[in-house]
């Protein structure tokens, strides 16, 4: 190997040598809360390296759709959703995988959702990335989504703070298809409106050929591993609940009084704040994504450590992850939790996000060619 090669190898093994090294130790913190914790780990180190490689984006992919410049992200998008769906039903329609409960991704289409998912959408554009994107982007090198990262902690936490209120507006109530149609006709029907939007994304005006083989793979990738959270979890793919969870544990240490927010008085709340981050499903999957991606562009030779390109990008990215943070906690979660498990379950509510999202997106790409122009 010529020596400038073997230079620029040398820090993507560090990196995969790190990787390695941080889920021996998570593994082993993870370890003492029991065997399924284990597997979720597993599970999101194999989602992080399954994103990685395969370049799966939201923020991305919305951003190029309303540009005009490709709509082939976003019909990736649609083909993951649609193999969910397809593999969710049986398990939600009996209620349980080997013997273990599982339930789906349901929460009201009212008024709160919709402004969560506005507010995400903003943040989705200034940022760069979403949820599980600014995970992964962080785990192959950049920095600047560490920084979005703090600053999405911060805002889903002081979201909780708040959702007494957003929850005293009115909404209907929650309604699953698989439920209210039977899961047969609720999975052709929904099936049907994700063909009919892959067909009419290719009709769009600078639209692009069907998404990439690699995309594709990593979609279909995503809904198995998805499948396996499921089973294992017994509720769908999630990513922003963690969020909220440090940054409670955060504020305790500082002195903040957990019994005076009517939210983390509540049982699983309370139960989360008061026991060990190890024990908590969202978070050892999203430490689990992180490595996954780590290990990922170290073992491909794409990490690279790198800060941003501006201080003003790196302030949109923190005003983003802000945004994302407050949004995705009162809409029930992100890309993630609210649209792509929120579908895939026949939830409503996941309609209403993306639906509300793009609007935003939109918002937010004028935002941050003010804030941060190319």
């Amino acid at each position: 190997m010529p020596a400038a090669a073997e230079a620029g190898f040398v820090p993507q093994r560090s990196a995969l040598a790190l990787a390695g090294l941080l889920a021996i130790i998570v593994a082993g913190a993870v370890s003492t809360e029991g065997a399924r914790m284990l597997a979720l780990l597993a599970i999101g180190m194999a989602l992080g390296a399954a994103l990685w490689a395969s370049a799966f984006g939201f923020a991305g992919a919305y951003r190029r759709l309303l540009e005009g410049r490709g709509t082939h992200g976003v019909r990736a998008q649609l083909v993951m959703v649609a193999a969910a769906t397809v593999l969710f039903a049986p398990a939600l329609a009996q209620g349980s995988v080997f013997g273990r409960e599982v339930v789906g991704a349901v929460a009201p289409a009212g008024l709160q959702v919709a402004a969560g998912a506005f507010l995400f959408g903003i943040g989705m554009m200034l940022a760069g990335a979403c949820g599980s994107g600014s995970l992964y982007v962080a785990g192959g090198g950049q920095m600047r989504m560490v920084v979005a990262l703090a600053t999405f902690v911060g805002g889903s936490f002081w979201a909780s703070l708040h959702m007494d209120a957003w929850g005293a507006l009115p909404a209907p109530e929650p309604i699953a298809l698989g439920d209210s149609l039977g899961w047969p006709a609720a999975v052709a029907i929904q099936l049907a409106v994700l063909a009919a939007l892959y067909a009419l994304l290719g009709r769009f005006p600078g639209a692009d050929a069907d998404a990439s083989p690699k995309r594709i793979a990593g979609a279909l990738a995503l809904a198995g591993l998805g499948l396996a959270a499921l089973a294992v979890a017994g509720h769908p793919w999630s990513i922003t609940w963690a969020f909220t969870l440090w940054g409670g544990k955060a504020a305790r240490m500082l002195g903040w009084d957990p019994d005076t927010s009517a939210f983390w008085t509540a049982g699983f709340q309370r139960n989360a704040l008061d026991s060990s981050v190890f024990a908590d499903v969202t978070s050892v999957m999203d430490f689990g994504l992180v490595l996954g991606a780590l290990a990922a562009s170290g073992l491909a030779g794409g990490f690279q450590l790198r800060l941003g390109p501006s201080p003003r990008a790196i302030a949109a990215a923190a005003l983003g992850g802000l945004a994302m943070g407050y949004g995705a906690r009162i809409a029930y979660g992100c890309n993630i939790g609210a649209f792509f498990s929120g579908v895939a379950s026949t939830s409503l509510h996941g309609w209403l996000w993306i639906a509300a999202a793009l609007p935003g997106s939109w918002i937010g790409l004028r935002v941050l060619r003010r804030l941060a122009p190319p």
